[in-house]
């Protein structure tokens, strides 16, 4: 029964190359297309993204909190503080992060509830050069307030 078996799986194995032979050398035949990822966008346009028609203010009310000088541009910390009430009412819907210069300028979204009791958010990000950091800040009523700060990045992190 061994030989029976081993036979069976050796004429599968030969039916299934010769199969799917032909459709692999087809498939090297074909042109690929380009893939362009969609997030690879300017800042300009990214802020809008997450505005639409919207208009982002300045805050002193937005705490961005990023090294001047970045050792490496790879691990980039940065903190968002937000003072504003965490009510049902009133509260912090959303923060984003924008590198200017980065290929990819939409670093981080984060979407907070009053659940979260506070308006706070930390994380680390990659930056390619020196450049602009930006926080973006949604407030429930629909507002919108940023804070920016350069960061100087001695080795970069994107390349």
């Amino acid at each position: 029964q061994r030989r029976k078996f081993l036979k069976g799986f050796a004429g599968a194995s030969a039916v299934a190359t010769i199969v799917t032979v032909p459709s692999l050398l087809s498939a090297k035949d074909e042109p690929k297309a380009k893939i362009v990822s969609p997030n690879k966008m300017d800042v300009e346009t990214a802020m809008k993204a997450v505005l639409g028609d919207a208009k982002a203010t300045d805050s002193d009310k937005v705490t961005l909190t990023v090294p001047e000088i970045a050792e490496n541009g790879a691990v980039v910390p940065v903190k968002v503080n937000v003072d504003h009430p965490m009510t049902k009412d009133s509260y912090v819907k959303s923060i984003h992060v924008f590198a200017a210069k980065n290929q990819n300028s939409r670093c981080a979204d984060v979407v907070l509830s009053p659940a979260n009791g506070k308006g706070y958010f930390a994380t680390r990000i990659k930056l390619g050069q020196s450049q602009d950091v930006i926080a973006l800040v949604g407030l429930s009523d629909g507002t919108y307030l940023k804070a920016a700060k350069g960061v100087k990045v001695t080795i970069g992190g994107c390349g």
